[in-house]
């Protein structure tokens, strides 16, 4: 099966933003592209629309979405197969159902208004939580696109667990795409009981830290093709913070997000749902299953 690229789509800016990166992407991989819009938004605003143009709500809203979706995708990629759907469900769980037939997701982290943003804010997190398959969420600069936004560097971070992971593959794939070095970066922190005063002990603890995180970067990467450009690099810190600081001139940031059988609500980590929140460029959220 050719799975598609999909994105959500809703009207807005933003959503617009998250087609030039997803026909981007698709036209890299070779891909579908299929434009999703959940219909259930037009509780929120699409009664209003309609009064305006004396037509149903359902078909303003999906007719004049879709359609200026659809154009954008073909502006840059005539070329692209392009789908759409238009589904009579809740956005978090209609795109959470499409991802289960998905290469992957893309979506903005905005909406149309200062009501739908916090709305579709919510559920690019809940689908970054819950999806099948690699979700992109464009965090930062969404005027750069897959396409467009080297320079720059596909930034990974490593989990404790990461040998052989998705995020591990996805990052690899993604650079590899681009024609842009991977950064693999693996954070640790000083334990708490450390006594750096005393001269016998500075550096002690310290070192093996370091030394094991350098460890779990080789480990990471050592299934990752050889002809792709790799950097490994520890940093002390919380994961989040060295992650987000390393956002700052990424094109994109790709880590694992751990899916535990049996357990309802978020499974994001607190590292990837941080990220989700501060950082400068796309967030690349992968599912890894136990």
């Amino acid at each position: 099966m050719d799975l598609p690229v999909v994105v959500g789509v809703d009207g807005s800016e933003e959503s617009l933003r998250a087609v030039d990166w997803a026909a981007d992407e698709a036209a890299l991989r070779g891909a579908p592209l299929r434009m999703v819009y959940a219909s259930l938004w037009e509780r929120y605003e699409g009664s209003l629309i309609a009064q305006e143009v004396g037509k149903p709500a359902e078909e303003v809203m999906a007719t004049d979405i879709m359609g200026a979706a659809e154009r954008r995708a073909h502006l840059h990629h005539p070329e692209l197969r392009v789908t759409t759907a238009v589904l009579a469900d809740e956005p978090s769980f209609g795109l959470v159902n499409e991802s289960s037939t998905a290469r992957a997701m893309v979506l903005g982290c905005r909406g149309r208004n200062a009501v739908t943003e916090l709305l579709l804010g919510s559920v690019s997190l809940a689908v970054a939580a819950h999806a099948h398959c690699p979700v992109i969420v464009l965090r930062g600069n969404s005027l750069k696109t897959a396409a467009t936004a080297a320079p720059g560097r596909v930034v990974l971070g490593v989990a404790e667990k990461a040998a052989g992971s998705a995020a591990v593959r996805f990052a690899a794939e993604e650079a590899a795409l681009r024609g842009l070095p991977l950064e693999a970066v693996r954070a640790w922190r000083r334990p708490a009981h450390s006594d750096t005063g005393h001269p016998l002990l500075a550096g002690g603890p310290a070192h093996a830290e370091e030394q094991e995180a350098a460890e779990v970067l080789e480990d990471a990467l050592r299934d990752v093709p050889e002809g792709l450009e790799q950097h490994r690099r520890t940093a002390e810190g919380h994961a989040r913070d060295v992650l987000v600081a390393a956002s700052q001139d990424a094109a994109l940031l790709v880590v694992g997000a751990r899916r535990r059988s049996g357990r309802f609500g978020l499974q994001l980590g607190r590292v990837a749902h941080g990220v989700l929140h501060h950082a400068a460029c796309p967030v690349a959220v992968v599912p890894e299953t136990d």
